[in-house]
């Protein structure tokens, strides 16, 4: 069962925002999945690499949007990417240097995070982008 079902709900009215976190989704399900099938170190490791490098990938490209439509609240979306990423980045970093490991406790903070930061913060910029020009 998949930690992450992508809905309607979650959709911010922005299409490449939209793929982007469809895209966040499935990572988080791939690592949730590589978890409970007791997969090799090896394998969660490279899937925990790729969900912190493509956070940083997308939090850049949704800046850029922002940025290029003049969302206002912007510097307040920076803050807390920079957080997220910062604790996505020690995470990862821990873990291949074997001082951690993934549960489901990392795992429902990072789902949690994403859910509640696109319901409860994304949403408040697809209809500025959409006024602006941005689909």
């Amino acid at each position: 069962m998949a930690l992450l079902t992508w809905s309607s709900k979650y959709s911010v009215g922005v299409q490449s925002m939209d793929g982007q976190h469809t895209v966040l989704f499935g990572l988080l399900n791939d690592l949730h999945s590589a978890m409970m099938k007791g997969q090799a170190q090896s394998m969660t490791a490279v899937l925990l690499r790729k969900l912190a490098n493509y956070t940083h990938d997308h939090f850049t490209a949704e800046e850029a949007v922002m940025s290029a439509a003049r969302y206002p609240d912007l510097a307040k979306h920076r803050i807390m990417h920079r957080e997220l990423s910062k604790q996505v980045e020690e995470f990862a970093a821990r873990f291949e240097r074997g001082e951690s490991t993934l549960n489901l406790h990392l795992l429902n903070f990072l789902r949690d995070w994403l859910t509640n930061h696109i319901q409860n913060v994304d949403h408040g910029y697809g209809a500025w982008m959409n006024d602006h020009g941005v689909h």
